[in-house]
C-alpha cells in the first residue's frame, strides 16, 4: 500500500492506494470491469460529462430552454473518500438492483447472482500488512482495484456533481444536507454560488450570461514537460497545441482567452521553452484552426456586439 497527498484539499489529506498488480483478485476486478462499465455508461450517458466542453455544450441547451437566469445558482459537490468509504454490502445488492433494473440478467454469461459474488470477493479479499499486522479492507474498496470505481460510480453515480437551480440558496443547501445525511459513510463537500468550478473549467452566471474560463486549481503548479527533457520534438508542440485547445474552448470571450493565452506563453517560458518556438506554435495553432473550424473562433461567442459611446 502506499499513499498519494492531494494538495488541493484542505491540509493535503492522503489518499492510500493499495498495490493489486499481483494481488489474486486482480483479474476478478478487471473481468467486471470490463464486463459492467460498459453498460453503466451507456445507461447514465444523459446525465455524465464527458469533459469541459460536454458541459458547456449541455448549459448553452439548458439556457436555450429558458432554465437560466440571473437568479440561477451554479453548485457543484462532491462526495468525500467515496471508494474507501463505500460500505461493502449496500454497494453489492445495488450492483444487483442495477443489473434488473435495466434488464441485464446475464452479462457475459454470467447470472446476476453471479457477478454479485464475484464483485464481494473484490471487495472483502484486499489485505495489507503494515506493522508485522494483517489487515483486512471492511469498508469501501481498494483504490487500486479496476472495479471500484465502476461500483462505487453504480452506488452514488460518481462523485463530482454539477447542477444548476432557480430557488434559494437556502432551499439548495437543504436539500444537500439531506442529502449528507442519506448514509452515515457518505459526506459531501458542496459549492454554491454564481461562480464555481467543475473539472477543468469555471462557470460563472453574470446576470443570466453563462461565462466560463479555464479553471487552475489554487494549488496547480506552472509545470508543463521541459523544453530541455528528452522527448520526441512532436510532444513539445502537443503540450502547447492542447494547452491553447483547452483555452479557446473554454473561454467565454476574448478578454478572457487573451488572459490565459498569456498565462500559457508565460509557463511555458518558465518551462524553458524557447520565445520563437513558443510564437511559431501559436501561429500555427491558429492558422490550423481557423482553416479548419466553421466555428466562431471562440465558441460561446456567437455575434459579440461593439461597445457604443
Amino acid at each position: 500500500m502506499y499513499f498519494i497527498p492531494k494538495p488541493h484539499k484542505k491540509g493535503t489529506p492522503l489518499r492510500p492506494i493499495l498495490n493489486t498488480i499481483h494481488a489474486a483478485t486482480k483479474q476478478i476486478s478487471q473481468f467486471l470491469d470490463k464486463s459492467i462499465r460498459p453498460l453503466f455508461d451507456r445507461f447514465v450517458r444523459q446525465t455524465a460529462f464527458a469533459d469541459g466542453v460536454d458541459l458547456l455544450d449541455r448549459l448553452q441547451k439548458h439556457i436555450q430552454k429558458g432554465y437560466f437566469n440571473a437568479s440561477t445558482l451554479v453548485i457543484t459537490f462532491d462526495i468525500t473518500n467515496i471508494y474507501t468509504m463505500l460500505p461493502q454490502e449496500e454497494s453489492l445488492a445495488i450492483l444487483a438492483e442495477f443489473l434488473r433494473v435495466h434488464n441485464c440478467e446475464r452479462v457475459n454469461g454470467l447470472s446476476i447472482d453471479t457477478i454479485v459474488e464475484l464483485a464481494r470477493v473484490v471487495l472483502q479479499a484486499n489485505a495489507v500488512v503494515c506493522g508485522n499486522k494483517f489487515y483486512r479492507q471492511i469498508i469501501g474498496g481498494a483504490m487500486g482495484s479496476a472495479f471500484t470505481l465502476t461500483l462505487a460510480n453504480i452506488f452514488i453515480y460518481i462523485d463530482d456533481v454539477f447542477f444548476t437551480c432557480n430557488q434559494s440558496e437556502n432551499k439548495v443547501k437543504e436539500l444537500l444536507e439531506a442529502a449528507n445525511n442519506f448514509h452515515p459513510n457518505i459526506k459531501l463537500e458542496y459549492k454554491i454560488g454564481k461562480s464555481v468550478p467543475f473539472l477543468d473549467v469555471l462557470v460563472k452566471n453574470n446576470n443570466g450570461i453563462l461565462a466560463s474560463s479555464v479553471y487552475h486549481k489554487p494549488s496547480a503548479q506552472p509545470t508543463v514537460v521541459s523544453f530541455l527533457s528528452d522527448h520526441p520534438r512532436h510532444v513539445f508542440q502537443n503540450v502547447i497545441h492542447t494547452a491553447l485547445t483547452r483555452a479557446v474552448r473554454y473561454s467565454s470571450s476574448f478578454e478572457v482567452f487573451n488572459n490565459e493565452r498569456r498565462a500559457i506563453r508565460l509557463m511555458f517560458l518558465y518551462n524553458r521553452y524557447p520565445s520563437n518556438y513558443i510564437n511559431q506554435q501559436f501561429q500555427k495553432f491558429f492558422a490550423d484552426y481557423m482553416s479548419s473550424s466553421s466555428l466562431p473562433f471562440i465558441p460561446m461567442i456567437t455575434n459579440p456586439k461593439p461597445k457604443r459611446n
